[in-house]
């Protein structure tokens, strides 16, 4: 019987914590799509043709409620071709690109 009560409660107490971790990464979540979109219309503009295929991978990590470091990394299987760094700031809407 406590296993069956169990059972049906279990998905309530889960129900308020899912609906906290949007809240919580939502400057991440926001900064890689905005990185993302802009990616994406860089990579279709290019005509060149590449004989191996790069992957790119994204990585986001909060600074304050506005802001967010993404850093593209363009892989081809196992090794890392090219690294990029972008600071964002999901407020304004606005990308900078990092360079070292």
């Amino acid at each position: 019987m406590k296993k069956l009560i169990a059972l049906i409660l279990f998905p309530f107490l889960m129900i308020p914590f899912a609906a906290k971790a949007n809240d919580i990464f939502s400057v991440e979540i926001e900064a890689l799509t905005l990185v993302m979109e802009q990616y994406k219309d860089d990579t279709e503009s290019s005509l060149e043709l590449d004989i191996e295929d790069k992957k790119p991978s994204y990585m986001a990590l909060k600074q304050d409620e506005c802001n967010a470091t993404v850093e593209v990394t363009k892989k081809t299987g196992l090794e890392v071709v090219d690294t990029e760094s972008f600071d964002v700031n999901v407020c304004l809407k606005e990308i900078y690109k990092v360079i070292n």
